[in-house]
């Protein structure tokens, strides 16, 4: 049979596997983290930490239906320090990407600055897309001006910690020239193609009530749902910056070919959220037989002969 290599290079960090979780699919607790541990996947991502733990929003907060989710969790996690002292005492064969997502501009620089001094970590994946870093609840990911700023502020003092940005999505191809051109300014290492939508609403009709609790019942989407966003987002970030950023595509991942899509615009690894939520971590196991078997079918060996190679269909009168 022939061989099919399935490991990826993200801007220098090896995975023996592209597939890995998505930061806030479980991977919060110690539990999360031994399981990711002793999984298939090919890396560790964390929960967004802040400095010190969070309980997160009252339930009812996340809700799944047959085609995707809905949260507003309010950022649930065990602070930091719990995170690092994780990966400091657990042998690890395997990438991690400690997620960040602090309250305000000065605690990601203080968090960043603390994970930076850590050897266990691998990357640092700063979430950009939360509603609790800047002023009104705005996506720090939507403000260019501050996301300029911020990334300027903190490759002052980050020299050696490869750094990622976890983007929200940008429904706009300019706003997506914008961001490229900020994120070619400085040395980032990869991005992460995209968040959940923001602000969506899903109803019980027939208790004519919201489905979650917080923020009126309006959160963020994810699942099956929002693959042809994640989809335009990757292939609108390779076409402008090719090769010189690594992009992990993430969004309404449930299947072998979903994973083919997602590379097929150009990502280079991706990341399982509303899925692997649901399927726990038998879902990297799942996907890399059902991947594997497309590749085959398709002829393919590896990532690179298809990575970014999405071609336009043609017209017709």
């Amino acid at each position: 049979m022939k061989k099919i290599d399935l490991s990826t290079n993200i801007n220098g960090i090896k995975l023996s596997l592209c597939i890995m979780n998505a930061s806030g699919a479980l991977c919060c607790t110690y539990k999360d983290l031994y399981n990711l541990l002793n999984s298939s996947s090919g890396a560790i991502v964390t929960k967004s930490c802040t400095k010190n733990p969070r309980i997160g929003n009252l339930s009812p907060r996340y809700i799944e239906w047959n085609i995707g989710s809905i949260n507003s969790m309010g950022l649930p996690n065990l602070g930091i320090d719990f995170y690092l002292d994780f990966f400091r005492k657990k042998k690890n064969n395997k990438p991690v990407f400690l997620s960040i997502s602090g309250l305000s501009i000065k605690e990601n620089y203080f968090l960043i600055k603390k994970a930076s001094s850590s050897s266990n970590i691998d990357a640092l994946e700063i979430n950009l897309s939360c509603p609790n870093i800047i002023e009104n609840n705005e996506i720090l990911g939507y403000n260019f001006n501050y996301v300029s700023k911020f990334l300027e502020n903190i490759f002052k003092f980050n020299n050696d910690k490869p750094i990622g940005l976890k983007l929200p999505p940008y429904f706009n191809n300019i706003h997506i020239e914008i961001m490229s051109s900020i994120i070619s300014k400085f040395p980032i290492s990869f991005i992460t193609c995209i968040n959940s939508l923001p602000y969506g609403l899903v109803i019980d009709s027939y208790k004519e009530s919201t489905v979650i609790f917080p923020n009126n019942g309006i959160g963020g989407i994810g699942g099956k749902i929002i693959k042809p966003f994640a989809l335009s987002n990757i292939f609108n970030f390779y076409s402008i910056l090719k090769n010189k950023v690594s992009i992990i595509g993430c969004g309404g991942i449930t299947s072998g070919k979903d994973i083919f899509d997602h590379i097929l615009c150009g990502a280079t690894a991706v990341q399982i959220g509303t899925e692997f939520v649901n399927k726990g971590v038998v879902i990297f196991d799942k996907l890399k037989k059902e991947f594997t078997k497309f590749l085959l079918k398709k002829g393919y060996s590896s990532l690179d002969e298809f990575r970014g190679n999405l071609k336009q269909i043609s017209s017709k009168l």
